[in-house]
């Protein structure tokens, strides 16, 4: 370890000891740790107030300011400053009122697999009046926005995520410096919603097993008859065998490979692939899925712990990718 890595870990060591005290000694900040449940409302019990650096050099240049008005018994430097001072403490109550009343009420994802970023949208509202210079930060960083009434607030943020199972995008802060940048008030929002992450999908996966509900029948792969499998694209290949989604998904052009079946249910079992690892497995399995999903295929998915019926169509797609998702060692 680095002499800078040393000194940057005794520095986080020494704020999250600071922070252990601080919230024993304020119960307040302990309960904003915990998960509420939606919609969460900012009001002035909930919202703490801090000067910035330019609030506190604007303090000192008062002070300063102060003394020489009463040593030079300058009455209109006096007046200056008061009046001065009047609008330092006025910002402490235009900034707290900004962000009084803020509600979240709603959170909105679509599912992704690991391995890629999840986009997800948290729904804002305030009931009267608009709120500006507001900022939103959280794992994913710092997003501004502002806030108008009656109309949909929505702030998009993305996460990274590296493993499956559900992903909580944790305690987010609020804060804002508006109207004159001298003081931040800010509040915690620790949201109880959590976002399924799919498994990682194998990368160039195999085709389809071969094991069917119909017995004895043999894919033969050919130009005019049902999907197989997704391969990357030739220049002889027609372009209504692309699969769009697919691509877009892989960031490269993919298209469907045909072979002649009829009648056949897919059967995605896990006991077909012992020579894989356990992850390993999972990833094939829910490369699968997608394939026989994007070919609007029947298939069957039997787990050590679960079996999902043949079936076709977006929500079994779904259904499937999420028991692969909650397999064990998933994070939670």
């Amino acid at each position: 370890m680095t002499r800078r890595e040393h000194t940057a870990t005794g520095a986080s060591t020494t704020r999250e000891r600071l922070l252990r005290v601080a919230e024993k000694r304020l119960p307040a900040l302990t309960r904003l740790r915990q998960a509420e449940t939606l919609p969460i409302r900012l009001h002035r019990h909930r919202i703490y107030v801090r000067p910035t650096r330019y609030g506190l050099a604007f303090a000192l240049m008062l002070f300063v300011m102060l003394m020489a008005a009463l040593n030079y018994g300058n009455n209109p430097a006096l007046l200056l400053t008061s009046l001065l001072g009047a609008a330092l403490l006025t910002s402490v109550f235009r900034a707290v009122r900004n962000l009084d009343q803020v509600e979240l009420h709603s959170a909105q994802v679509a599912p992704v697999h690991a391995g890629e970023a999840m986009s997800f949208a948290l729904n804002f509202s305030t009931p009267e009046r608009a709120h500006y210079g507001l900022c939103l930060s959280g794992t994913f960083g710092m997003t501004p926005f502002d806030l108008l009434p009656q109309q949909e607030n929505r702030i998009s943020a993305e996460l990274a995520t590296d493993r499956r199972g559900w992903l909580a995008p944790g305690r987010l802060q609020i804060s804002t410096d508006y109207p004159f940048g001298l003081f931040r008030p800010w509040s915690y929002l620790n949201p109880s919603v959590r976002f399924l992450v799919y498994p990682q999908l194998e990368v160039h996966a195999p085709g389809f097993p071969l094991a069917t509900r119909a017995e004895g029948q043999r894919a033969m792969r050919g130009a005019d008859d049902e999907f197989a499998n997704l391969r990357d694209y030739r220049h002889a290949d027609a372009q209504r065998l692309i699969a769009w989604k697919a691509s877009a998904r892989h960031d490269r052009l993919l298209v469907r490979e045909l072979e002649r079946r009829q009648g056949i249910e897919l059967l995605f079992d896990w006991a077909q692939l012992p020579e894989l690892a356990y992850e390993a497995r999972i990833s094939r399995l829910a490369a699968w899925v997608n394939q026989a999903a994007v070919a609007g295929m029947r298939y069957e998915l039997i787990l050590p712990q679960q079996r999902l019926a043949p079936d076709s169509g977006e929500a079994h797609r779904h259904a499937c990718l999420q028991a692969l998702a909650l397999m064990p060692g998933a994070q939670q």
